[in-house]
């Protein structure tokens, strides 16, 4: 069954964005900066997400792990072989959480949350760090 309500949020997303861009055309510089600031902070911290996401779905794979049942277990599989600790496992679902409401909008976007998000991005650091350490040490062998 469609979940017009869903969808309904979703087209407007849509129109929203495309009135976005179509007001750049006219809008001098200062107004173009004023107007995409914060979608594009989303955008950054959206993408910024998914390419954790898409690491860790490639480690998993390619380390013969098994195949996580979504993005969150991606991480847990990290954990459990030692690629990231606890905590950055535990921030990294929290964050894919994120990244789920401002891709699909199950939820309306709080503003206000994404700007605290972006004010704290000490996990995203930690989880490159983690990552990077693991790679290279050598350890992305099979385990």
């Amino acid at each position: 069954m469609v979940d017009q309500i869903r969808a309904f949020r979703l087209l407007t997303r849509v129109s929203d964005n495309v009135a976005l861009l179509e007001s750049q055309t006219t809008a001098g510089p200062s107004e173009r900066i004023a107007l995409t600031w914060l979608p594009g902070l989303k955008y950054l911290l959206q993408t910024a997400i998914e390419a954790c996401i898409d690491v860790a779905q490639h480690i998993c794979a390619s380390s013969s792990w098994g195949i996580p049942s979504d993005n969150g277990e991606a991480m847990t599989f990290l954990h459990r072989h030692g690629v990231i600790d606890a905590r950055v496992e535990t921030a990294m679902r929290k964050a894919i959480g994120l990244r789920n409401v401002l891709v699909h909008e199950y939820i309306g976007v709080d503003d206000a949350i994404v700007l605290n998000r972006v004010e704290d991005l000490s996990d995203l650091h930690q989880y490159v760090r983690q990552v990077t350490d693991w790679l290279q040490a050598g350890a992305q062998q099979p385990s």
